[in-house]
This record gives C-alpha cells, structure tokens and sequence, in this order.
C-alpha cells in the first residue's frame, strides 16, 4: 500500500534537517529496510512543510516494528527537535488520504501504462 504523511520540520532548522538527512545512520537505513519501507521519500517545502510517502504492507505494522527498535528510538530523539509538533515524529505526522493514482486509474479504464511502472 502507499501512504503519505505531513510534519512541520522548524523553519530556522530546515537546513540543518536537510543535511541530517542527506547522511542518515546506516543502522537506521537497515532497520527500516527490514521492517517493510519500501521506496520511502521525504520532500521538504520551503516553509518547512515535510511530506512523506512510503509503501509498505501495513504502515501500523512497520512502524510498530521500527518503534521496536534500540535505532529508532535514538533517531526519532535525535530528530525531535527539529519538528513544531512535540513527541517522536514518527508518532506525530498526520496522513493524507489518497485520492488518485494514476496506475490504478489506467487499469480501470482498461488502459495500458506507456512506461513500465518504477519500482
């Protein structure tokens, strides 16, 4: 499934969350691998507004999984600060409702992808 979530990341923060980002701890990299995220991303908006997007088989689940973690915990600390919401900000985000998905509006129409989907 996909699933898309929104946090604020603190204006006077962004670069610095970007940077954090840009070198995340290879622990934390294989502690989500293994508990199911797949093609996660996060986008950051100039006015701090952060959006995410992952797929997994059930987002409860992985992060259930990855707040089972000694790596998680550290991190989803360490990142804190960095977020207008308080608590863990794997805890916090809001998800969005998705409302259209090309691949899957195609195959209701009965229309063939023109690219192989990515993957």
């Amino acid at each position: 499934m996909r699933y898309c979530f929104t946090l604020q990341v603190r204006p006077e923060r962004q670069q610095e969350y970007a940077e954090r980002h840009a070198a995340v701890w290879p622990e934390m990299l294989a502690a989500l691998d293994a508990t199911g995220w797949r093609n996660y991303s996060l986008f950051l908006r100039e006015d701090g507004l952060l959006v995410g997007y992952v797929e997994c088989d059930d987002l409860d689940a992985a992060q259930a999984a990855m707040a089972a973690t000694d790596v998680n915990r550290r991190w989803q600390a360490d990142m804190a600060p960095y977020f207008v919401q308080s608590g863990a900000p794997d805890e916090a985000f809001v998800r969005l409702t998705e409302v259209f998905h090309l691949a899957d509006q195609l195959a209701l129409a009965g229309i063939p992808p023109s690219t192989p989907p990515e993957g």
